[in-house]
């Protein structure tokens, strides 16, 4: 018999829990986020992974909670985050989550000392008693805790549960949830990654952290998988496939927050231990925006790239890193100027020098460029990934900035620049070389155009400054 639901279904956004400057639930932002992915989704999730259950107060918990259900009235399901490490705490949470108006409680599996499958089951088969709907959490990256495929179908025999949300990223696994428990219980994804193919392959929608952001896109996504059209739903999900990796993988919480911030939605920042520039990058965070622009999220007139003129050019500066793999990591030290100015003499002057092992090359005369090599280029190979390699992606960067209106197109021959180049000795994946450099140099026309980063910036980061090849606190 089944006891899905039918309004669990759709995306449903894991909502970020906004923070003020001093350290409190910040209801007004909350709020603000609440009316920003409404009109685009089919439900809403407060107190989730995303919105770092794990870093509130029970107060607090609650708080959050009873906000979604006021602010959203109705209109859509409110799925409250319940799951504790205690059961104690869970059943507690559960019931006033019930009690406040939420739709269904979502569940982590409890966390950090690693109970046996068999306290798994009695610890849900003690949340089941509360009565709410329970939708089952499966996020063992996080929770340390994996279901397994028949701890997830003698969990769904329970009265109160009538779905899941699995976060693992094991398709392996969800195959397995559909051949034992789809049709009895709904069977959400909450692994951005693989969204599109987990709902081609049955599943009854998402619960995901990037829905905060792109809640329209998924919306579309998923209608074109419902509507049989799965060539539209694979377009739509490589589009996008970029920005949600970079949230996935790279400080979900920060990562959401600071894309809301380049949207114009404040978030503040996550709670220690996260803070800006640690989990989620400072290269993360050039590359997030870029995906936003790509994604029309973000105009590129509005983050201060777009330029008509050389204006005040005498000398600016940018820099920008970028990887992976270790070896081919990319590091640009990049001076900008105009022709005339300081920057142009010195490439004249330098150009007159020799060099031995640490040639000067101009690799482009729209805006003069001079890449610098960093390290000695001792080998014939060294040299091709320098001069051919992380030139191409200098160059690449270069079309890219003029193209996206950071460097003004009417003013490239009045501009000079010097790219200061990093290439490890020891790489040798050469197309990496290229990306990573690409990226890298990117980064820094943008940071010169910006005159970034602020001084603010770079004392609301300083905690989290790290060498990029050694770790020494």
């Amino acid at each position: 018999m089944s006891k899905k639901p039918d309004w669990f279904k759709g995306i449903f956004p894991a909502l970020v829990t906004p923070f003020t400057e001093d350290d409190q639930v910040d209801e007004e932002a909350f709020r603000a986020l609440i009316r920003h992915v409404l009109p685009h989704v089919d439900g809403v999730v407060p107190a989730g992974t995303t919105g770092e259950f794990v870093y509130l107060t029970e107060a607090e918990k609650r708080l959050v909670i009873d906000i979604a259900v006021d602010e959203v009235g109705g209109r859509v399901p409110v799925v409250a985050g319940t799951g504790c490490a205690s059961t104690r705490d869970t059943i507690a949470l559960t019931q006033y989550a019930g009690d406040a108006g939420a739709t269904a409680a979502l569940v982590v599996a409890p966390f950090y000392l690693k109970p046996t499958f068999n306290e798994v089951y009695e610890h849900y088969e003690a949340v089941n008693e509360v009565g709410l709907p329970i939708i089952l959490y499966n996020i063992p990256q996080c929770a340390g805790t994996h279901f397994k495929w028949w701890t997830a179908e003698g969990l769904a025999y329970l009265d109160n549960v009538v779905g899941i949300k699995d976060s693992s990223g094991d398709m392996p696994f969800l195959m397995a949830l559909f051949e034992k428990v789809k049709g009895q219980i709904g069977i959400f994804c909450g692994h951005d990654e693989i969204v599109m193919a987990a709902l081609a392959a049955g599943a009854d929608g998402a619960i995901l952290a990037s829905a905060n952001l792109i809640p329209d896109l998924w919306q579309k996504i998923y209608a074109a998988v419902k509507e049989g059209d799965l060539a539209t739903a694979q377009d739509g999900q490589a589009k996008i496939q970029k920005l949600v990796r970079i949230v996935i993988r790279k400080g979900t919480t920060q990562a959401v927050k600071e894309g809301l911030r380049m949207m114009g939605l404040e978030m503040g920042n996550s709670r220690h231990p996260i803070m800006p520039g640690g989990a989620f990058e400072r290269e993360d965070r050039e590359e997030l925006r870029i995906q936003l622009e790509n994604l029309g999220k973000v105009e590129v007139s509005s983050l201060g790239f777009r330029v008509s003129s050389v204006g005040d050019f005498t000398l600016r500066v940018g820099e920008g890193f970028s990887g992976p793999p270790f070896f081919e990591l990319a590091h640009v030290d990049l001076l900008l100027g105009v022709r005339e100015g300081p920057v142009g003499r010195a490439i004249a002057r330098a150009l007159g020098e020799p060099r031995p092992s640490h040639e000067l090359r101009i690799i482009s005369e729209r805006p003069r460029t001079l890449l610098v090599p960093t390290v000695t280029v001792r080998t014939r190979k060294q040299a091709g990934h320098v001069y051919d390699d992380a030139a191409r992606g200098i160059n690449l960067a270069i079309e890219a900035s003029v193209e996206d209106g950071s460097l003004p197109q009417g003013a490239l021959g009045d501009l000079a620049m010097i790219a200061n180049v990093f290439v490890h000795p020891a790489a040798a994946n050469r197309k990496r070389i290229e990306f990573n450099n690409y990226k890298a140099m990117r980064a820094a026309i943008r940071k010169a155009i910006e005159s970034r980063p602020t001084l603010e910036e770079l004392l609301n980061e300083k905690e989290a400054a790290r060498h990029p090849f050694r770790y020494a606190p």
